[in-house]
């Protein structure tokens, strides 16, 4: 959108807020970059560039706005639907590769070269991946500094700095203010203490629909590595340097997000998974127009706009949990998926909950023999040595083609396996699970064609959001993944009622 100056700077006239993260507004007089939503005088138009992120403003010269944070702003959704190199790069940074493996590391798992990769960010993107991980980082400090008590040495290499030098520099540049400083303007909010508690407003962008997307964390949620404590979901998170637990809560304009963190070093890498599984970075208003335009599905869309795909912190997990989940109820798969848990996933410390493991690694199931049919234990195990060995890749910088025909390949996937792995885990905003019985039951209520071939016709008119049709055909069906906050029933109580049959399977 950067590349057309004359609507972007409609979009500034307006004070738009959906356009934050799109592209930034670099005012040429001040050296200031702000978000499109600024509230601040307009500037002149010859006075301003429109650049695509905030780490090519950054590495341009300019800093940013303290009155609107454009570094704080939702992700661009253009990184999170697009499928393409640039895209995988930029999911992969705000993972955390860079830090972890560097640029060659980022190549490697893209398949390029680091000259070929700097080149086409550069190109696109308007910073190298240097650039864009200092962005990244700057930003892990100013959330660092601003709601912990960490002492600056502890947020300096906490966020990936190289040296309190190099923190000092990049906190002035790209703020024009000390790390002192900042933490002297967090305006009275409580701090949190220095043990690897850190409280995180995660922004999005506005309508989000939380019945379905936390309903369904809640009603398949795995105990041990997962629970509901009232309006809250929990769970753990394996980390390049430890064991994290992580507590989200809806709140009107924000998901309260705390984190307890074995390394605060792995920030910036748990919040990239908790905005992944909740979708954060979607863009509802572009979805909604386009489902809003059939006739069937606008009431629907009206009644609750921004509904998201719930997906997942590990797409390696989740295929795992899909192949466990074929054919049986919801309470079966959550059993089978515990007692496998118990068996081989790695404890983990929770005195503030009931999470009691990480999910196993796929390395870890190799040797993992579930109570499962033959046929699905096959598919199983192949699904296993399949991610193990590389030959199967459902992390955020996958080519989503390549994941697809890898999947396919193997005994026992079939189409509702394949569309859910793609929509929930590779992030495929068009996955479409066409045999799917909760499509299909949904799809009967609203007068719509039930066969899959007769969906697959009807829905061509919702693409490229047909991931997102699937959330509202969905919640036509009387299931508890669209219950929010769940039931008060005990576990017991959940145990003793009639088994219902997952209306999602192969």
């Amino acid at each position: 959108m950067h590349d057309d100056p004359d609507r972007c700077y409609l979009a500034v006239q307006s004070r738009d807020p959906r356009f934050d993260g799109w592209f930034v507004t670099a005012v040429l007089s001040t050296r200031i970059y702000c978000r499109p939503s600024c509230p601040a005088r307009t500037p002149l138009r010859r006075n301003v560039r429109f650049l695509p992120t905030a780490a090519a403003a950054q590495r341009a010269g300019f800093r940013a706005c303290k009155r609107c944070r454009p570094d704080a702003t939702p992700g661009s959704p253009e990184w999170d639907v697009r499928a393409d190199v640039v895209a995988r790069a930029m999911r992969l940074i705000a993972d955390g590769v860079i830090d972890l493996a560097g640029v060659p590391g980022l190549a490697d798992q893209l398949g390029y070269s680091v000259r070929q990769v700097e080149r086409l960010l550069l190109a696109e993107v308007g910073a190298g991946p240097v650039a864009l991980a200092r962005a990244q980082r700057a930003q892990t400090a100013r959330v660092l500094i601003e709601t912990t008590s960490l002492s600056m040495a502890d947020v300096a290499f906490g966020a990936g700095f190289a040296s309190i030098r190099q923190f000092n520099d990049t906190v002035r540049a790209v703020f024009d203010m000390s790390p002192t400083g900042l933490r002297l303007r967090r305006s009275g909010r409580p701090a949190e203490p220095g043990t690897g508690s850190v409280v995180v407003r995660l922004p999005f962008r506005a309508p989000l629909s939380p019945d379905n997307l936390f309903g369904h964390l809640a009603a398949t949620a795995v105990p041990g590595v997962e629970e509901v404590v009232g309006t809250t979901y929990r769970r753990t998170l394996r980390l390049a340097h430890g064991a994290g637990v992580v507590a989200l809560t809806p709140a009107p304009d924000h998901i309260v997000c705390r984190l307890e963190l074995a390394d605060v070093a792995d920030l910036t890498t748990a919040i990239a998974r908790c905005r992944r599984l909740l979708d954060l970075d979607a863009d509802p208003e572009a979805v909604d127009r386009v489902l809003s335009r059939d006739a069937a599905l606008a009431p629907l869309v009206a009644k609750a706009p921004g509904r998201r795909v719930p997906r997942t912190v590990d797409g390696a997990e989740f295929a795992v949990r899909a192949v466990l989940g074929q054919q049986v109820s919801t309470a079966a798969a959550r059993t089978t998926t515990a007692a496998l848990v118990a068996a081989h996933g790695d404890p983990v410390d929770d005195p503030a909950g009931g999470l009691t493991h990480l999910f196993p690694t796929p390395g870890q199931l190799l040797e993992a023999d579930p109570a499962l049919p033959a046929a699905r234990r096959r598919t199983f195990s192949a699904l296993g040595t399949a991610l193990a060995t590389g030959q199967l890749d459902l992390g955020p910088g996958a080519d989503r083609e390549e994941a697809r025909a890898a999947l396919d390949a193997l005994p026992g996937v079939g189409p509702w396996t394949l569309e859910m792995v793609a929509m929930r885990a590779l992030g495929d905003p068009d996955a479409f699970p066409d045999g799917d019985l909760g499509v299909r039951r949904g799809a009967g209520q609203l007068g719509l064609p039930t066969t899959p071939s007769g969906l697959v016709a009807r829905s061509a008119d919702w693409r490229p959001w047909r991931a997102y049709a699937v959330q509202h055909l969905w919640a036509g069906v009387d299931h508890p993944v669209n219950h929010w906050p769940p039931s008060t029933r005990t576990e017991s109580e959940r145990r003793a009622a009639p088994a219902r049959k997952e209306p999602y399977r192969d």
